[in-house]
């Protein structure tokens, strides 16, 4: 069922799983303000539903910002998931090479800073990435 879609992200939960599937925001400078919002309504309902289990797909996801701003999102996006009970993050790699360098250099940073309460795995099909989180 979708417990959100606006613009910015998608969240898709299967309560039978207890996964919830989140397709990951284009970054561009001018949405930055939307996407923290749209983050915090992320963090919302994966308090509401009590969601454990995260689906990140990045594999669309078009990246316009400076790797800074980059960073900045990821982090705030780390830190609101925090403050949840997830326990597993699996996270869809982006085709592009780019966006994957900076988002594997953003995971590096958010480990370094943030004592993450959840397990953290990137992904390059999506039958895998399913399969690690119903474990």
């Amino acid at each position: 069922m979708i417990l959100f879609e606006n613009g910015i992200i998608k969240l898709e939960y299967d309560p039978a799983t207890d996964i919830l599937v989140i397709d990951y925001p284009d970054l561009h400078g001018y949405q930055i303000s939307e996407i923290k919002h749209s983050v915090d309504i992320l963090a919302d309902n994966v308090r509401n539903y009590d969601v454990k289990k995260v689906l990140l797909d990045s594999t669309k996801t078009v990246v316009t910002v400076t790797p800074e701003e980059s960073k900045e999102i990821a982090v705030y996006m780390a830190r609101a998931l925090a403050k949840t009970r997830v326990k597993k993050l699996a996270r869809l790699e982006s085709l592009n090479s780019t966006v994957k360098a900076r988002a594997k250099e953003n995971i590096q940073h958010i480990q370094k800073a943030i004592a993450l309460p959840f397990a953290l795995q990137n992904f390059t099909e999506k039958t895998d990435a399913l399969n690690w989180l119903q474990d």
